[in-house]
């Protein structure tokens, strides 16, 4: 793959490169945004690490640069910010992933497996589970033809269970893929989401279609193709 590393801090680009040729892969680097949003413009880059602290565009705002004319092209966000709300808002900006420096870059590396295996599957805008179905791009859900109302952590939960419908899904992994890495493991609030979820979509005197898994986490089966009033 050709990389578009966007990052002024040298040490970090040299220490990119390395790992990106040892991994196979080729890189194309930038030292500011706005550089950066031309080369992603203008070169056949698969996919693109942004940091987010840059020199004449920040990354986010390269980050709305790039998705104008790339709007389907990964981009792996680079902070060295732990806070939860600046995580928050690159993804809600348009990121695919971020990673919290100094990182690992074997896990870089897994992030950005993911994320091609990501782009590289056909993407459709609607989920549908029995009776159940997801609209990705509006946050709407229905059960039964009937509108459930959900937070946006509620809809994002709900969007990886059925993602990984069959699968039995530890608490923590679920924590990691719709929380944050940083959330404390012994946290209870993938429990109290869970209860959530189910309040909403769940249907009395029927088995919940988030089953709990005893001393595993949970497991998502999809409900009966039935329709109610």
């Amino acid at each position: 793959m050709l990389i578009l590393i966007i990052e002024d801090a040298p040490a970090i680009v040299r220490f990119l490169k390395r790992g990106l040729a040892a991994h196979g892969h080729n890189a194309v680097t930038a030292e500011d945004g706005e550089e950066g949003a031309r080369l992603a413009r203008d070169e056949p880059v698969d996919m693109v690490l942004l940091d987010i602290m840059l020199p004449r565009l920040d990354g986010h705002q390269t980050l709305r640069r790039i998705r104008l004319h790339r709007p389907d092209l990964p981009v792996l966000m680079l902070t060295a910010r732990d806070e939860v709300q600046h995580k928050v808002n690159a993804l809600d900006g348009g990121a695919d992933d971020y990673l919290t420096k100094p990182f690992d870059l074997e896990e870089l590396m897994a992030r950005m497996r993911a994320l091609t295996r990501r782009s590289d599957q056909p993407q459709s805008s609607v989920m549908e589970l029995g009776d159940l179905k997801v609209d990705l791009r509006s946050h709407r859900v229905w059960r039964g033809g009937r509108q459930v109302d959900l937070s946006s952590r509620e809809f994002a939960l709900l969007e990886y269970l059925m993602s990984h419908k069959g699968q039995v899904l530890g608490r923590q992994q679920i924590l990691s893929a719709v929380w944050d890495y940083a959330f404390d493991p012994g946290s209870n609030i993938v429990d109290v989401y869970v209860a959530y979820l189910r309040r909403k979509i769940d249907r009395r005197r029927e088995p919940s279609i988030i089953q709990t898994v005893r001393g595993a986490g949970y497991r998502f089966e999809a409900p009966p193709d039935t329709q109610s009033s």
